[in-house]
């Protein structure tokens, strides 16, 4: 049985970190996942693995205010070196995030080492891993020109988000939707509301769309005053961080999801696309290279990004057209079971650990 330890010391991705090492327990695998603690919210539970939280154990403070990133920044080193000394019962260990690059690096143990890259812009060090993990052919080009070894990059799917599900028993919508008209149809924006995200332009939109609700949700990383008090009818926004039962109230209640990202997003994937995926929910996309597959696999239409005009159009073609969502909803089903699931995803994981591992 190989021994796989997956790190994530800031605890930025927990479904996806704890999705894999399910999926990889049920391949076969003894997975330990060594992160800290989340603190944002809940965490999936623990499935056939183990979790170790070694990291920033004495951090205290509320989440993202600045005493509580100092002193994560002031333990990072001697956690790291703690770590390393207790890698060594991995066969292999495969790191999701480097939280000080220029140091982790120096880090690592002597095990056979994997990276998945979640965020492909800036990525530099790759040549010190065994092995290096990205989402889409897009970013094994973006990392690839950025001077890794092509023979080293490893496209490995993001697996389809389904662990909101068995939550919906007694999930209840974000209490500033009460006032929602509950049979008009719904597009969900959701996440953390950025200027890449595309709201402005997916305010200009929604102007060509009658009879539909429009909920943005996710807090806001610069000031969208401006733009709440331009949106048009129709529009209503949470601008916070939800708890996981209304994240999966708002994806159940939703007739399509939208990211209508700027063309200079620069991203692999999406976990909200993950999301509306594990919930068999359309999408409408922005037409980046990360996002080409669920277009072609039909789970969701595509828009040039930044056009408003054309996001209009589709917005309300699919708001007035429920067979075909009902079409898009099937092949995201479809995606999700097949080569989205989180089995698929781990068996390609496990056969490149087998392929790095020492003979």
């Amino acid at each position: 049985m190989i021994r796989v330890d997956l790190v994530d010391p800031p605890a930025y991705t927990p479904p996806y970190d704890h999705a894999l090492a399910a999926a990889l327990a049920r391949g076969g695998a003894e997975v330990r996942l060594v992160t800290s603690r989340f603190a944002y919210g809940t965490v999936p539970a623990t499935d056939g693995y183990r979790t170790a939280e070694l990291f920033y154990r004495r951090v205290r403070g509320p989440a993202g205010s600045r005493l509580r990133t100092a002193l994560k920044a002031a333990q990072h080193l001697p956690d790291m070196l703690r770590y390393r000394s207790l890698a060594g019962s991995a066969d292999v260990v495969h790191f999701q995030w480097l939280t000080v690059p220029r140091l982790d690096l120096r880090m690592l143990p002597a095990a056979p080492t994997v990276l998945t890259v979640h965020d492909p812009i800036g990525a530099d060090g790759l040549d010190a891993f065994d092995a290096v993990v990205v989402h889409t052919e897009a970013a094994r080009r973006t990392v690839a020109a950025q001077g890794a070894d092509p023979a080293h990059v490893h496209v490995i799917r993001h697996g389809a988000f389904t662990h909101l599900l068995p939550l919906l028993d007694g999930a209840r919508l974000p209490p500033e939707l009460a006032g929602t008209r509950s049979q008009r149809p719904v597009a969900l924006c959701f996440g953390l509301v950025r200027p890449y995200k595309g709201t402005e332009t997916l305010l200009q939109a929604w102007r060509q769309v009658d009879g539909a609700d429009l909920w943005i949700v996710g807090r806001p990383r610069f000031d969208i005053a401006p733009l709440r008090a331009s949106a048009p009818p129709g529009v209503s926004f949470v601008p916070r961080f939800v708890s996981d039962s209304e994240q999966a109230a708002l994806f159940d209640r939703a007739d399509l999801v939208v990211l209508p990202y700027a063309r200079d997003a620069k991203l692999d994937f999406s976990g909200v696309l993950a999301t509306a995926l594990g919930f068999g929910r359309p999408a409408v996309v922005s037409d980046l290279e990360g996002f080409a597959e669920p277009v072609e696999l039909g789970a969701a239409r595509a828009v040039a990004a930044g056009d408003a005009d054309a996001l209009g159009v589709v917005l309300r073609e699919l708001i007035g057209d429920p067979e075909q969502r009902q079409r898009l909803a099937a092949a995201a089903r479809a995606a999700a079971q097949g080569p989205y699931s989180w089995d698929a995803v781990a068996r390609a994981t496990l056969d490149l650990y087998d392929r790095i591992r020492p003979k």
